[in-house]
């Protein structure tokens, strides 16, 4: 049987786990904000400000996400494939700062992007197989990294 006190200590290693993770890239995203400030970018691009935030409350969301597959366990087959499919993606999520901010490479960031939002799908078919609530969790997900991919294609269109 879980307890509480169980289900508390995996809900913080998941959210902690995916927010350190998410906040390492903010040092990628530091050495290169000089550089990007330079680039020319579209009219609908957010102010800097809004990033930190959005990605935070992401990132919570995935963690939340990720406790409600652990706590119907990875053992089976469905579990299984939620977890490798969640760890897929995150590996491209964590590439992509770096690939577009320190290596000042938005084209192949956005190879990147498209690779991530293909493991998004696949994490949220997987997810919802397991857990609707946390295939629903990784929505706003999806529809962030969406817009990121856009707004990513249009800078490397732009800065040519």
């Amino acid at each position: 049987m879980v307890t509480k006190l169980e289900d508390i200590k995996k809900l913080i290693i998941c959210c902690g786990a995916v927010l350190a993770v998410g906040f390492a890239g903010a040092f990628f995203t530091n050495s290169g904000l000089d550089w990007y400030q330079g680039l020319a970018k579209p009219v609908f691009t957010p102010p800097n400000r809004i990033f930190g935030p959005v990605w935070t409350i992401l990132y919570l969301l995935m963690g939340i996400a990720l406790f409600l597959v652990w706590r119907k366990g990875f053992a089976n087959a469905a579990g299984k494939t939620a977890l490798a499919a969640f760890i897929l993606q995150f590996v491209f999520n964590a590439l992509w700062t770096p690939i577009f901010f320190w290596a000042k490479q938005p084209l192949i960031a956005l190879g990147d992007i498209v690779i991530l939002w293909l493991a998004i799908i696949a994490t949220i078919v997987s997810f919802w197989k397991v857990s609707r609530a946390a295939g629903i969790l990784l929505v706003p997900y999806i529809i962030w990294v969406s817009f990121a991919a856009v707004l990513n294609a249009v800078i490397c269109m732009l800065n040519r």
